[in-house]
Order: structure tokens, then C-alpha cells, then sequence
């Protein structure tokens, strides 16, 4: 047992979960992301360990409510003659008002347009946000008259979350940590082995979280293939949306006009673009106008709305190595496999930092964590709990000290992503200068040092900048 397991255990109690179950529990054949799979496994552990009788009765579970894709068909047909089914899902409404309706998406059924009360909504928020997985009681509705359309209908919900975590507590277990092992334990519960990870590629792994826990917070990782880029975003935080490469849309990501539906940056803590190199633009580039505008002050507007939202955006993209291990194109430009939309200096300049995925190595047999750590839905309102606390801004702003940084996009970005940093290291803000410098600052000035390299190589006038900690 590591050093940190134990007092994670001590801490912690029944929020600490071996990670490593969820590796033999059968749940690769299923799309959910690992905090659900967590959440279902911890129902049926004997002692903390999965026997196999309770192998057994998560089998069962999974197969009676997460069938596989393949019988979407067959519960259909349920539905249609009149059967109650069960379904668990990733659950969330959408409300028109210009026909004054609620609509329910059930992802497995490719459903947009299902049917649920004002009471359950009333009872589960979150439908209206980020949407929930739980498990749902589903009903046909046939039409009761000529040229009418069947419905499906939402009967009931038991939906998987956590109750209210105590972020005071949390933040006071620090003090019973050294920060390596509290870095261990955030990275076991991120779903990484510690062990096989260097400090600098730790230090890339924490920074995948910073947008979960700091409001805003714009980022762009590039890396190659098979390095895990995406995998936090989808299994760590419901409060994350990942988006595929593509044509991404104004009305999906800010307001959709036509049926006057909030986009994704008001219902997410971070939007996060998956395949960045493949994505396009529209025609009249009001995507990448709108984006200007929404990285720089986290307002947009479409049509007759005007909104705030904080959402922070990530940007995930390919790019190619040498031999080295080093970017092809690090001499003249990180961006030129980056399609061109997105090249723009007055974008790039509103990202905050870029991460250097080209850091880490591709994911192995050995990269799953083996280590006990936080269970997925407790790490995850933890995170976005902390989006909300202010004193860490403050606690930056009265601590931090920085030479060469007059420009003020660069100090805003540092400012947000130490912040970040130090609420996911230093929760109870019991750090040394020489700490906080060493794991928040620096590794925050490093992330925009390479925005501002990136920029000085796109444009000549953007001077070249070397940004300093004042020790």
C-alpha cells in the first residue's frame, strides 16, 4: 500500500475507492463514464472487494438496466406494447419557450423529444444543467388520435449522484498529506497510475483539471495520439461536455435561435473540444467571432440574446512528433496542423495556456491506477464546488510576484491558472511561498509563456516576452 492510501482511507472513509476495480468489473463493454461505473460497483463491494458474487450482481444490474446498443430495437418494442421499461442513462432536458414545452433526450433510445413532468424536473435540477445518469422508469403513450404522434414518457428517476460533500472537511484533510502524496491521490483519483508519471507529466496531468475547478479557464493541450488527452473530461466530472471533431455550430455551442435553447457553454464547467484538428468552422465565421468574444469576457450573443456563462473551453488537437519525441513544428509554430480558423492571433491570445502534451506517454497496460483514490461522483462535485471559492483568487493576487508581466491578458491568465492549481495542491491554502511559487505559479507562467512563444512566431509585433517569478 502507498503512503497516501492509508491516510486516504483514515481521511476519507467510504468517499476513497480502489480505482482499480473498475478495471475488472465488466464494464468495458459499456459506454459510461468511470465516475457511474464507480458509483454502481460501490452498491455491490463486500467489504470493499469484488467477490464474485458481487461480480456477479453487477453483471446483473448492467445487463438488466445498460443494455447494449444492439437492443435499442427490443426496447422499443417493449415500449410499444406497452411495457413499463427500465433504462439507466445520461438524462437532461431542454426547454422551448417559444412552444412552452420541456423535452427529455434518453441518448440510448437517439431520443430528443421524450416527454417528463414538472415534478420530476422540480425534484432533479440538475436535468437542466449538465444532465444526470440514474435510472429511469420509461412508458409509451400511443396517440390518441389520427395524425397525432406517440410519446415517450418518463414515469420516474432515481438519479446517481452524491449528496452534499462537505468542502470545509475535504479541504481540512489536507493538512494530514505531504504534497506529493496529495498529488498521488489526486492523480489515482483522476484514474492514473502515480507511479509510472514523472513530476513534469504530473504536473500535465493536474493541469487537465483546472478548468473543472476554476471558472473560465481556457486551454489547449497538443499531444499525439493515445496519450489520454480526453479521458478526464469524459470519465472524471458530469460537469464536463466533450464535443467531437466536426463542424460545431454557433447554435450548439452558444443559443440555439430556432427554439431559443440555451448551447452548451451555459449548461457546462468546461466545453471541450475533442480532435480540434479535424474541426471546421462555419461559413460566415461567427464561431470563431463568437469564441473571441466569449474567451475574452464570457459574454455572446446570437439573434436577440445576450448571456454570460462560465464555462471554461478546451481545445484538444494531434500533432506530430520527431523522433525526439518533440514537436515537428516547434521551431515555427505549434499551430500549423491547426486548421486555420483557429490560427488567429487575437484567438490564441485569449487561451490561457497550452498544454505540452507531447509530454506524456502513449496510455499502456500500466496506466490505469492500481491505488485507492476518491470515488468519481465525490471528486467531482469536489471539484466543482471550489469553482465557486474566492479566496484562492485572493490569496494569488496578495502572494503572487512576477517580472517581465505588464501585459494584462498575460497576468489575468496567470493569475486564473495558479489560482487553479492551488485550489486542486493547496485546498486548505496552508502553503509556503516557496511551495506556492514552485507548484502553482511557475507551472501557471509556463502555460502562458507558450502562448505568448506561439504568438511572437505567428506576429512579429506580439514582442517576445520571457515571464518571471520573483523569488
Amino acid at each position: 500500500m502507498e503512503s497516501f492510501e492509508q491516510k486516504a482511507y483514515d481521511s476519507f472513509g467510504e468517499v476513497v475507492i480502489n480505482k482499480n476495480l473498475i478495471n475488472s468489473a465488466g464494464f468495458s463493454a459499456r459506454a459510461i463514464p468511470t465516475y457511474v461505473g464507480e458509483w454502481i460497483l460501490y452498491n455491490f463491494l463486500e467489504d470493499g472487494e469484488l467477490t464474485e458474487d458481487s461480480r456477479d450482481k453487477v453483471a446483473s444490474f448492467v445487463n438488466k438496466y445498460l443494455p447494449q446498443k444492439g437492443f435499442k430495437e427490443d426496447i422499443k418494442n417493449k415500449l410499444l406494447n406497452m411495457e413499463t421499461v427500465r433504462l439507466l442513462d445520461d438524462y437532461s432536458v431542454a426547454v422551448n419557450l417559444k412552444n412552452g414545452t420541456r423535452t427529455l433526450k434518453i441518448p440510448f433510445l437517439d431520443m430528443n423529444d421524450a416527454g417528463i413532468s414538472q415534478e420530476i424536473v422540480d425534484d432533479n435540477k440538475l436535468l437542466l444543467t449538465s444532465g444526470v445518469w440514474g435510472v429511469a422508469d420509461l412508458m409509451y403513450a400511443p396517440p390518441e388520435d389520427k395524425g397525432e404522434k406517440g410519446k415517450v414518457w418518463m414515469r420516474s428517476f432515481k438519479p446517481f449522484q452524491v449528496g452534499d460533500v462537505d468542502l470545509e472537511y475535504y479541504k481540512s484533510c489536507r493538512e494530514n498529506f505531504t504534497t506529493d502524496e496529495w498529488i498521488d491521490l489526486v492523480i489515482s483519483s483522476m484514474g492514473f497510475n502515480p507511479k509510472i508519471y514523472e513530476k513534469e507529466q504530473k504536473t500535465v496531468l493536474l493541469t487537465r483539471l483546472l478548468p473543472l475547478v476554476e471558472s473560465r479557464v481556457n486551454l489547449i493541450e497538443l499531444a499525439p495520439k493515445g496519450t489520454g488527452k480526453s479521458f478526464v473530461y469524459g470519465n472524471v466530472s458530469r460537469y464536463a461536455r466533450v464535443v467531437g471533431g466536426g463542424k460545431i455550430s454557433p447554435a450548439v455551442m452558444f443559443h440555439n435561435n430556432a427554439t431559443n435553447t440555451p448551447g452548451i457553454v451555459t449548461r457546462y464547467d468546461a466545453v471541450v473540444l475533442d480532435e480540434a484538428q479535424s474541426i471546421q468552422g462555419d461559413a460566415k465565421g461567427e464561431l470563431i467571432a463568437g469564441l473571441k468574444v466569449y474567451l475574452e469576457s464570457g459574454k455572446f450573443s446570437r439573434g436577440n440574446t445576450e448571456a454570460v456563462a462560465e464555462s471554461g473551453f478546451v481545445m484538444l488537437a494531434n500533432i506530430t512528433l520527431d523522433e525526439n519525441h518533440v514537436p515537428v513544428h516547434l521551431g515555427e509554430g505549434l499551430f500549423r496542423e491547426i486548421p486555420n480558423f483557429l490560427q488567429e492571433t487575437a484567438f490564441v491570445d485569449r487561451l490561457h495556456g497550452i498544454i505540452p502534451g507531447w509530454y506524456m506517454p502513449r496510455v499502456s497496460k500500466d496506466t490505469p491506477s492500481v491505488t485507492l483514490g476518491f470515488k468519481g461522483d465525490f471528486f467531482s462535485e469536489i471539484l466543482h464546488n471550489l469553482r465557486s471559492e474566492p479566496q484562492y483568487t485572493d490569496y494569488v493576487n496578495m502572494n503572487m510576484q512576477l517580472l517581465n508581466c505588464n501585459d494584462m491578458r498575460d497576468r489575468k491568465a496567470i493569475t486564473r491558472l495558479a489560482s487553479a492549481y492551488l485550489k486542486l495542491i493547496f485546498p486548505d491554502l496552508k502553503v509556503e511561498q516557496s511551495e506556492f511559487n514552485e507548484y502553482c505559479v511557475k507551472p501557471a507562467v509556463a502555460l502562458r509563456q507558450r502562448v505568448r512563444d506561439e504568438l511572437h512566431k505567428m506576429d512579429s509585433e506580439y514582442a517576445k516576452v520571457d515571464i518571471q517569478v520573483a523569488e
